[in-house]
């Protein structure tokens, strides 16, 4: 079976930083980069990828925008897409959601909720 593959996709690298440590502690194998655009790429030429966490907040393409072309990649359309994001208002959830994300969660991230989360892959 192996580890699981997370791409963690953040335009802050102190969020990867602390998502990538938390995550490789759990065995977790993980793959970053700090652009939505970035992300497609490597999504397009990894076909190992489990899941994904997408920071929903960046600059040109957000994840609003990138959700919606990972799913249209053929060997991603499975793939696990979680949105992280710092919007937790009324609705955010929702949108999310409505934009292809498989689940949502908030920051400062609950590690006790991501990992369940990604049990699920």
């Amino acid at each position: 079976m192996g580890n699981k593959r997370i791409l963690i996709v953040d335009d802050d690298s102190r969020n990867i930083f602390a998502l990538v440590n938390t995550l490789k502690a759990k065995s977790y194998d993980c793959v970053s980069c700090l652009s939505a655009e970035e992300a497609l790429k490597i999504l397009k030429e990894d076909s190992s990828i489990n899941a994904v966490l997408m920071d929903m907040m960046m600059p040109e393409m957000d994840g609003y925008e990138a959700i919606p072309l990972i799913k249209a990649i053929p060997s991603q359309e499975s793939t696990l897409v979680v949105a992280v994001t710092a919007q937790a208002m009324a609705g955010d959830r929702e949108k999310c959601i409505e934009a292809g994300a498989d689940a949502y969660i908030s920051k400062p991230v609950d590690v006790d909720k991501l990992l369940q989360i990604l049990g699920e892959i």
